[in-house]
């Protein structure tokens, strides 16, 4: 009788106002490879204590995945504990922090929602997280109801922490790991210049870039996201 294949341990962190439902896909759609773990990243107001939260139930070796906000975690986690870290995904993210327009606007976001104005994603907002074209379906709908199921609360401890997050720049260099770099190319959040960075500093980083795509990859073009990471865990 042969032997069953590998399993892959697999973290996925998701993004601000985004829970499990960001990698749902990639979940159904790995399950025959990877035994997947998505954190939740809604209870602490810095990358700090997100990273070591994400540490404390993580298998002791794991492929690390991470969208946005959750790439910030990543990074934390490998100043922390690189050697716990086999594989490393980064989508729609940046190593440097915010530069100074950029924080600004958080700042503001966070002192309306401060004084009870928090409207969560809106669909007026759609159209900054995701292509044209799904701002009308099923997938919009659902970027919606999850940041409603986050919530302002978490919202609040979330923005904080991205708002103190260190420069990440100097890490990349350090990387050892096997990682891909992926992108939508109307990305209008991080735009894909962040992730060109990225695959440049991280020695042997692949970049990937998800044609008619917007800040969200993994649910607005699931089958291409699974197919990334399938690639990814076995390369």
């Amino acid at each position: 009788m042969s032997d069953s294949p590998a399993r892959f341990p697999l973290v996925l962190l998701p993004g601000l106002l985004c829970d499990a439902r960001l990698w749902r896909d990639q979940v159904d759609g790995l399950a025959d490879l990877a035994d997947v773990m998505v954190p939740d990243l809604t209870l602490d107001d810095s990358v700090g204590a997100m990273a070591a939260r994400v540490l404390a139930q993580a298998p002791e070796r794991f492929a690390l995945g991470a969208l946005s906000m959750g790439g910030y975690v990543a990074f934390e986690i490998l100043r922390r504990a690189p050697q716990r870290v086999e594989r490393l995904a980064l989508l729609s993210t940046s190593a440097r922090a915010d530069p100074p327009k950029r924080a600004a606007v958080r700042r503001a976001s966070l002192a309306m929602a401060e004084r009870g104005r928090f409207a969560g994603v809106t669909r007026k907002l759609l159209p900054q997280l995701v292509h044209a074209s799904r701002v009308d379906t099923a997938v919009g709908e659902d970027v919606m109801a999850m940041a409603e199921r986050v919530g302002r609360d978490a919202f609040l401890r979330q923005q904080r922490a991205i708002l103190e997050r260190p420069d990440s720049q100097p890490l990349l260099p350090t990387l050892a790991m096997p990682a891909v770099v992926g992108v939508g190319d109307d990305d209008r959040m991080t735009a894909p210049e962040e992730s060109r960075i990225l695959q440049a500093g991280i020695p042997g980083a692949r970049l990937h870039v998800f044609t008619d795509c917007g800040h969200l990859p993994p649910m607005e073009k699931p089958r291409e996201t699974t197919e990334l990471l399938r690639a990814w865990l076995t390369a």
